[in-house]
């Protein structure tokens, strides 16, 4: 009976376990922001679509930083259409200009 070749299987379980330990980080930062942006005056949560715009916003901001502010190569590494990017960029109120590092 032949052996199976493991080699060809390491790949798949070492993504599954990094998405398991990026998932939890994730939900320890959420748990923190979700406890600082939650407000209890009673009137109607927009708890889940404050999160989403921040985590969108953050992500186009670093694939702009990530690719020079070309927005081709940002919209290529979300892997999303140039033309998306540019009207979620608009619709998040990204500016963009490269921003001036000191």
């Amino acid at each position: 009976m032949r052996s199976r070749n493991t080699s060809v299987l390491m790949p798949e379980k070492r993504d599954k376990t990094n998405q398991t330990v990026v998932e939890e980080v994730i939900a320890h930062k959420l748990a923190d922001i979700t406890t600082i942006l939650h407000s209890s005056n009673g009137g109607k949560s927009r708890l889940h679509e404050h999160i989403l715009s921040l985590v969108e916003r953050t992500l186009f901001v670093i694939a702009l930083e990530r690719n020079n502010y070309v927005k081709g190569s940002a919209a290529a590494y979300l892997g999303i259409n140039r033309n998306t990017f540019q009207k979620k960029m608009i619709k998040l109120g990204i500016d963009d200009a490269k921003k001036d590092q000191d």
